[in-house]
């Protein structure tokens, strides 16, 4: 008995000493990672994103979606089926070259030799990147030096200001403007005020971005307006990053112009667009930047050393895809044109079913986004306690009261600029008509739910 209760006390002991080691070794641990293993400076209040945010809200099945920019139409079967191809081949599933696989950046120069007038370069003057995101990160990071300032436009697509940063940068936000008495707004009633952007430029100005057509607005930016802003560019040797990722998606009555065609932009001009957007292919993630040679092997140098290439089955359906409508274009059969001619119906009728419901849309002249003001519904929302700008509460309460997504449009702008936007909410109308059925269903009933 003495033997087993020496055995019984030794055990105790033995547990308590472990578990005190043990919890020692815990705490120092935890101490090591909050003393040195935290975030980097450089994303530093980055943390927060209104994608990871709603799309999460947006997840029920329940809930209609028309938030996150993605299409729910299919993609052309050309382009799916020679996916399917690809990647039967076996070469086609290994490493193709970095900078773009050589079917698509030559097919990309064919399609942008149209569109520039001009010939461009497909080893030197193109660059394939992960999305749109990945052509963007490459020109940050290969040309804005730490200190520069970079010009954004408000509101704005939500990565340019972290990658601004990141890169060690000042983004220097100039908004929009509305023109006041129209009872039919429109994307072109947006505007930059000259001085306003004028004084915006400075010694330290690295470049200014602008999207165009824009998101979340669907402004499409005219000559006049891009002249202004070339010549600024000009006049202070600055840089210009042009995201056109929607320029296919023009309605009628209005023109897309590349600002990189403008007397004295190539030479500083990084375009920026996508296949997803292109081809309503979004996950499959491929973007181009093109530009000219002095710059876009800056770009070539952050590639090469972070995402090094792309995948090669994609590369090569979408190569595809852009031979099968290079021939075509100028003519209704091309896709570049059709899907725009498709959306617009879309569109006109996404704007009448939110006129009935009691809600302002401001009718897109580009893109697949439309802005609406909600305003005159006077919704009160004083229950909802959270610090946060209305459009938040408001897209928060109506995914959960009327089971419809939309995305806040407080999230493109920057701190100053949240009391001009609050009362707006931005909507995709890139979408199947059963999907919009749904919605106008909703939006029909909005005072019954």
């Amino acid at each position: 008995m003495n033997t087993a209760r020496q055995v019984l006390t030794c055990s105790k002991l033995a547990y308590h000493s472990a578990n005190v080691t043990c919890r020692r070794r815990f705490c120092t641990s935890q101490h090591i990672m909050t003393s040195r293993h935290t975030h980097a400076k450089r994303i530093d209040g980055l943390d927060k994103n209104v994608w990871v945010a709603f799309t999460s809200l947006a997840a029920d099945p329940t809930v209609v979606n028309l938030g996150q920019g993605f299409p729910d139409i299919p993609p052309p079967s050309y382009v799916k089926e020679a996916l399917a191809r690809a990647a039967s081949e076996d070469r086609m599933n290994q490493y193709t070259r970095g900078f773009g696989h050589p079917p698509l950046v030559k097919a990309l120069s064919q399609v942008y030799g149209k569109v520039y007038g001009r010939h461009i370069d497909p080893l030197k003057e193109i660059l394939v990147t992960v999305g749109g995101y990945g052509s963007l990160f490459s020109t940050m990071q290969g040309l804005v030096e730490e200190g520069d300032e970079v010009i954004i436009i408000e509101p704005f697509f939500d990565c340019y200001v972290p990658m601004v940063r990141m890169a060690g940068a000042k983004p220097v936000l100039i908004p929009l403007h509305l023109k006041s008495g129209k009872k039919t707004p429109t994307s072109a009633d947006w505007f930059l005020d000259p001085e306003e952007l004028s004084s915006k430029f400075n010694s330290k100005t690295k470049a200014i971005i602008i999207n165009t057509p824009n998101n979340p607005i669907g402004k499409v930016f005219s000559r006049d307006e891009l002249q202004m802003i070339a010549d600024l560019c000009i006049k202070h040797d600055t840089l210009c990053f042009s995201d056109e990722v929607y320029e296919w998606l023009i309605y009628r009555g209005h023109q897309h112009i590349k600002i990189a065609t403008l007397p004295g932009m190539w030479d500083r001009t990084i375009t920026i667009s996508s296949a997803g957007k292109t081809f309503s292919v979004t996950g499959w993630k491929l973007g181009w930047s093109i530009g000219p040679e002095h710059l876009m092997k800056h770009l070539q140098t952050v590639m090469q050393n972070t995402m090094y290439t792309c995948p090669t089955p994609l590369q090569e359906a979408v190569a595809q895809g852009l031979l099968h409508n290079v021939d075509l274009m100028g003519q209704p059969e091309c896709y570049f044109s059709s899907l725009a001619e498709e959306l617009e119906g879309k569109r006109d009728r996404m704007a009448a079913i939110l006129r009935e419901a009691g809600m302002t849309p401001v009718i897109p002249e580009g893109g697949y986004f439309m802005l609406v003001d909600v305003t005159s519904l006077n919704q009160d929302l004083s229950h909802i306690v959270e610090d946060e700008a209305y459009d938040y509460k408001f897209v928060k309460w109506m995914i959960k009261e009327k089971k419809l997504a939309a995305i806040p449009v407080t999230a493109f702008v920057g701190e100053e600029s949240k009391k001009y936007f609050e009362k707006y909410i931005r909507l995709c109308f890139i979408k199947k008509d059963s999907t919009l059925d749904a919605a106008e269903t909703i939006l029909k009933n909005w005072r019954k739910i």
